[in-house]
């Protein structure tokens, strides 16, 4: 399943979505999300894919946001139509059942920024750059990038990216917790695979109840988050996964997990 603005590889357990407009700098259209809404439904039945990368295609940017003249057209009410379609799509990808990393090359900027930070998990190159600019064209983050980021970075650190909507660095991203790793640029896909390996041998059904303990149990406050936990704790036990993990450790071999 590809489109020419929106490519598909599956690579063993792996799946790779590319944003393939190098020359807008993969910037974020309606149909991107649609499309990209459609991948992720396909890839969600497919039990062959246990980890989800998404990144841009050239090095010059991996989102650099939204598309600026399609933004200029609209009005109050068309504006809060694409919030609301970019919302539902990260939202897709947050609660993706199976792990998704973003791989940053160039610039992650508005939407593209708020699209990585709805990833699991984001690998940057040395070259990328990260920002919310929208204040510079009196708008803000509409895609929930002012929820995800302070909750990423916490509420000062938030408040100076988009207030400024100065651009960071990979290196001050990852300083502030907005990135996990920082790569050189030329093995920036392998790493994204290599983490991705380090996924796709371990419990699907594992990963994806711890993945809804930390995502819903934020969202909680700590006893709730706790008992939240116990419940999915709990539910592990009737997996398939549990009996196979908890087996081959008893038995000093390696899980072979279905």
């Amino acid at each position: 399943m590809s489109e020419p603005n929106l490519l598909l590889e599956k690579d063993g357990p792996c799946a790779i979505i590319t944003f393939n407009n190098p020359k807008a700098l993969n910037a974020l259209t309606m149909a991107s999300f649609d499309q990209l809404e459609q991948m992720l439904e396909a890839l969600e039945k497919d039990a062959a894919v246990r980890v989800v990368i998404l990144t841009g295609a050239g090095d010059r940017a991996f989102i650099a946001g939204g598309d600026i003249k399609h933004l200029a057209t609209l009005d109050v009410e068309s504006a809060r139509t694409l919030a609301l379609l970019a919302q539902r799509v990260l939202n897709r990808i947050e609660t993706f059942p199976k792990p998704v990393i973003a791989a940053v090359n160039g610039f992650a900027l508005g939407g593209g920024c708020e699209l990585a930070m709805a990833c699991d998990l984001r690998i940057a190159a040395e070259t990328a750059r990260f920002g919310q600019p929208e204040v510079k064209l009196g708008i803000i983050p509409g895609f929930a990038g002012t929820q995800r980021l302070v909750r990423l970075v916490g509420k000062g650190k938030a408040k100076e990216l988009i207030f400024t909507g100065e651009m960071i660095d990979a290196e001050e991203a990852c300083r502030i917790g907005l990135v996990n790793k920082v790569v050189p640029v030329a093995s920036l896909l392998d790493e994204a695979r290599q983490m991705a390996g380090l996924m796709a041998d371990k419990s699907a059904s594992a990963i994806a109840l711890a993945k809804e303990a930390i995502d819903n149990g934020l969202e909680m406050d700590f006893d709730r988050a706790s008992r939240f936990e116990a419940d999915l704790f709990a539910l592990c036990f009737a997996t398939a996964d549990s009996r196979e993990g908890l087996a081959a450790f008893v038995e000093k071999r390696p899980a072979n997990f279905r």
